[in-house]
């Protein structure tokens, strides 16, 4: 990987552009408001960011003692032991493939109509989609700062329109400062559940700074204040742009997210911004779309590399492109896989508004969910055998914290995912996403088991490349001699 090319400027792109801030606003906001009847939305994004936020304190304690692109793989391997951390790979790469893959169906069902509408244009879903797919694969075998500067620009500019659309809320006719949007209470009983998830999904992508690591300058520096500022400002961003929506859209808010989807962010400002701004916010919010493919792209080819360098996939996905150093192979697997996807669901006829983009973002939402939360307990049991330079704050007391408060989310994901989905309980993404999951946790597990036994040397290596080299001690690893025992040097 290319060394010391990234500042927390660039690392907090990455993580909001992942995040996307116009099409959560736009897209998870009225969802959850139709989903769920629930309007305490706000809150909820300010009670996830709290979550996160202690979450982080352990999270990014061990970033400072792991510089590894696989991020939770890396982490769950050498908090909780080697197979888990390589059945937590593969749920990472079925997780954010989901969301890749969600995005391609999202930009095309999305830009379809609106090019009817502005040019009188009649094209395919899967031909807008593909377009976008080519823009993030050349994208992905290019030097990262090329894809840094691209985010940059888009997120500007969304992040600018949420900002204005937001306040133009505030001048509207029929704005009223309504309380229950952070209405606490509106987080406890049924369909809180849902609302919670929701909003963690809102957030997906910033626990990917630890990604960056190896490519950060002064990485102890700047994976920490880059995580943490991307949780506030997402947090603070989406709150206040929910406000002032669903105060300036009345008592009736509940039936016009229902009706109105998306657009509803857009209509309730329109009589304030005018049309070419609205126009213009059509188009941020497809390029906000064209962001997260671009950043969750990066994420998934790096994850690709981080597997294949250490061997749990084949090495030939751990190489770089001379010169940029971008996980040329990785990106090119996603790239490959991506457009499978689109030829796939064109070709079936699937809706890719809702069967794509709809059930897989939700479904990437839950995945990493439950990454995060298992990686919350392997925080814990890292600093238990290696706590030197930690106070007890990091290593114990918000590792804790926020495992037992993300193991409830978890529980409430699971428990409403009918609702989550959109669907009657029983349907089929409510068995078959946790199945999708179970089976890739489970296939992991056991792959890394066969490795421990079969390429004992392999095996030890696991979690350990990267910047830091030095592995922990990990009772279940056998002797790179294979007669058992600790691993106490990692190779050169």
């Amino acid at each position: 990987m290319a060394e010391d090319r990234l500042g927390v400027a660039t690392v907090v792109f990455f993580v909001m552009s992942a995040a996307a801030p116009l099409t959560a606003v736009a897209g998870i906001v009225p969802t959850g408001l139709a989903v769920t009847g629930l309007p305490s939305i706000s809150v909820a994004f300010l009670a996830v960011a709290v979550v996160l936020g202690v979450f982080s304190v352990g999270y990014v304690a061990m970033a400072r003692r792991i510089a590894n692109t696989g991020a939770f793989y890396a982490y769950i391997s050498r908090g909780i032991g080697r197979p888990v951390g390589v059945g937590a790979s593969w749920v990472a790469l079925v997780a954010y493939n989901m969301f890749q893959c969600a995005a391609y169906g999202g930009f095309g069902a999305i830009a379809a109509p609106l090019l009817t509408e502005w040019l009188g244009l009649h094209v395919q879903w899967w031909v807008l989609a593909l377009i976008g797919w080519a823009v993030v694969a050349v994208l992905g075998v290019r030097d990262i700062g090329v894809s840094g500067k691209v985010l940059a620009t888009l997120l500007a500019a969304e992040t600018l329109l949420v900002v204005v659309f937001g306040v133009a809320d505030i001048f509207v006719a029929e704005f009223h400062a309504s309380s229950a949007p952070l209405n606490v209470g509106g987080l406890v009983g049924p369909g809180a559940g849902a609302l919670l998830v929701m909003a963690v999904t809102g957030f997906v992508g910033f626990e990917q700074s630890v990604v960056y690591t190896e490519e950060s300058r002064d990485p102890r520096r700047t994976v920490p204040r880059a995580t943490y500022l991307a949780i506030a400002l997402i947090a603070v961003l989406y709150a206040f742009a929910s406000w002032a929506m669903i105060s300036a859209a009345g008592s009736t808010v509940l039936d016009r997210a229902a009706a109105e989807g998306p657009d509803l962010f857009f209509d309730v400002a329109s009589a304030r911004v005018g049309s070419v701004a609205l126009l213009l916010g059509h188009v941020l919010f497809l390029t906000s779309l064209l962001a997260a493919m671009i950043s969750f792209h990066n994420i998934i080819a790096r994850y690709t590399f981080s597997l294949g360098r250490e061997g749990v996939l084949p090495r030939r996905f751990g190489r770089t492109v001379p010169g940029t150093g971008a996980p040329r192979n990785g990106s090119l697997a996603q790239s490959t896989l991506g457009l499978i996807v689109i030829v796939l669901y064109a070709v079936a006829g699937w809706d890719p508004l809702i069967q794509l983009f709809f059930w897989g973002g939700t479904g990437g939402g839950i995945g990493v969910l439950l990454l995060i939360a298992l990686t919350s307990i392997a925080v814990i049991g890292y600093f238990a055998r290696s706590s030197k330079g930690e106070d007890v704050w990091h290593r114990i007391g918000a590792p804790v914290i926020s495992s037992v408060l993300l193991l409830i989310m978890t529980y409430l994901a699971m428990t409403n995912i009918a609702t989550l989905f959109g669907v009657a309980p029983g349907s089929k993404p409510t068995w078959v996403v946790p199945l999708i999951f179970g089976g890739a946790a489970l296939a992991g597990v056991g792959w890394g088991l066969v490795l421990r036994g079969r390429r004992p040397q392999l095996y030890s290596d696991i979690g350990f490349s990267g910047r830091d080299r030095r592995p922990d001690p990990d009772p279940g690893a056998p002797h790179p001699g294979g007669s058992g025992g600790v691993v106490t040097e990692a190779p050169s």
